[in-house]
């Protein structure tokens, strides 16, 4: 959808880490998986489509195990899905999947309830923050493929949602992104609105980012 510079790339990617934190995501595996998504959109192949299986917790649970075999390259999948660009940083990588790693940032969530939290009730959050990947990939993967309406005839069962499209900015309108997924702007009718499109059109104005196309 768009391009940058190296630093830039870097910027982001370490942003990334820090605000995934405990439930980083090496975006390497994450490309991989979401190129494989896209191509084998609601079949057998979908390494998460909902409707092959019984629950969110086995779909996850079959996409983590995948995620964990492409970062450690126990998996080779098909070259298609690796002949082109996929950002690396090795080093980051390993560092921030690593066990401790985790296990600290999830040591920072605690420490930070415990001083500001008001009422200990707010500690039921902290699963969330735990797992706010796993969270965000089982809401859109899930509800994107189940749940709302259709624009486009994608060939698959992926799914539009208002208002939870908007107020997960842009990532429920995942049938419009089937469509065209090369298209920066996830938003097609006048009642939906992408925010993380409106943001990359700032970046790309201060020459952050390079848009390649938007239709």
């Amino acid at each position: 959808m768009f391009t940058t510079s190296k630093r830039w790339e870097r910027t982001f990617y370490l942003i990334t880490w820090i605000l995934q934190g405990s439930s980083f995501l090496v975006p390497r595996a994450y490309g991989i998986l979401h190129r494989m998504h896209h191509e084998h959109s609601d079949t057998k192949e979908d390494p998460h489509s909902p409707h092959f299986f019984t629950d969110v917790w086995q779909m996850m649970k079959s996409t983590h195990h995948m995620f964990r075999s492409l970062v450690q390259r126990k998996y080779t999948p098909d070259a298609q899905f690796t002949k082109d660009y996929l950002p690396e940083w090795d080093r980051l990588d390993k560092f921030g999947n690593h066990v401790i790693t985790r296990i600290a940032f999830a040591l920072i969530y605690i420490g930070f309830y415990l001083y500001f939290a008001p009422s200990y009730w707010f500690f039921l959050l902290l699963p969330v923050h735990f797992f706010m990947g796993a969270v965000q990939g089982a809401i859109v993967n899930w509800c994107g493929h189940k749940y709302g309406y259709s624009n486009y005839d994608n060939g698959d069962k992926s799914k539009n949602s208002s208002p939870w499209g908007i107020l997960l900015m842009g990532e429920l309108f995942q049938n419009n992104h089937h469509f065209d997924s090369q298209d920066a702007n996830f938003a097609k009718k006048w009642y939906e609105f992408d925010l993380t499109f409106l943001i990359m059109k700032v970046m790309d104005k201060a020459r952050i980012i390079q848009i390649i196309r938007v239709i």
